[in-house]
């Protein structure tokens, strides 16, 4: 069964930190491109980073530069995404996505993806 899981969403304070860990099981994320994603109450789903799996470029919206960074491990079939000096407008939903394509670039744009996990919620707030 083709399966991804996040983990490590919750409550923190302005400035904080957390770290979600998307688990894959049934298939490799290795070879694959790779995204988190989040969506706000009333808001459309948006791309908040991705790795490439063709050449391992990494992109992030412009809303998180500086503050999230993802990485893969590819051991441990599990996506990561820290996320430093967090603000209440980061609060959301948050959702990661493989691409079931091997050795492609990665996008920002959730119609790249076609596994998903089921999310994590994630709230700033003091």
């Amino acid at each position: 069964q083709l399966q991804l899981v996040e983990s490590g969403g919750g409550l923190v304070q302005p400035g904080g930190s957390l770290r979600l860990s998307c688990a894959a099981s049934g298939f490799t994320l290795d070879y694959r491109a790779i995204g988190w994603f989040r969506q706000a109450p009333g808001k459309e789903r948006e791309g908040v980073s991705c790795i490439g799996s063709s050449d391992g470029r990494i992109f992030y919206a412009d809303s998180v530069k500086g503050r999230f960074t993802i990485s893969r491990d590819n051991a441990k079939n599990t996506l990561y995404l820290q996320m430093n000096s967090l603000k209440p407008e980061d609060t959301a939903v948050y959702y990661c996505a493989a691409d079931r394509r091997l050795f492609t670039l990665c996008g920002l744009t959730s119609r790249t993806y076609d596994y998903w996990g089921p999310g994590t919620q994630v709230t700033v707030s003091s």
